[in-house]
């Protein structure tokens, strides 16, 4: 098994920035990625950035150029997600997961809060 633990999430007026980290543990064999999805009241859960174990990064168009994605230097199992100019539309619950070489393939975390209000 593997244990997603979350922190980082809040209350942030607009234009604001947020760090999300996440860190695995576990059995965290055959590790391939990283990353977070977020989930609006409403809406279906949508890919927010991805990080391979080949640091080959991914972002949905409404973040890029805001958010960046990326691993601890000296851990590999825990990414980290600096959300800058942050925007009303950016609140939701943030998800992360982890990827493995191995069934169920994908964990999840227990989601973390991001709401962005003035």
């Amino acid at each position: 098994q593997v244990q997603l633990v979350e922190s980082g999430g809040g209350l942030v007026q607009p234009g604001g920035s947020l760090r999300l980290s996440c860190a695995a543990s576990g059995n965290i064999f055959s590790l391939n990625g990283m990353g977070w999805y977020r989930q609006a009241p409403g809406k279906q859960r949508e890919l927010v950035a991805s990080i391979t174990t080949g640091d080959i990064v991914n972002y949905a168009d409404s973040v890029k150029g805001r958010f960046t994605i990326s691993r601890d230097n000296t851990k590999n199992t825990v990414v980290y997600l600096q959300m800058n100019s942050l925007k009303p539309e950016d609140t939701a619950i943030y998800y992360c997961y982890a990827d493995f070489g191995y069934y169920p393939y994908r964990f999840w975390g227990q989601g973390t809060q991001v709401t962005v209000s003035s």
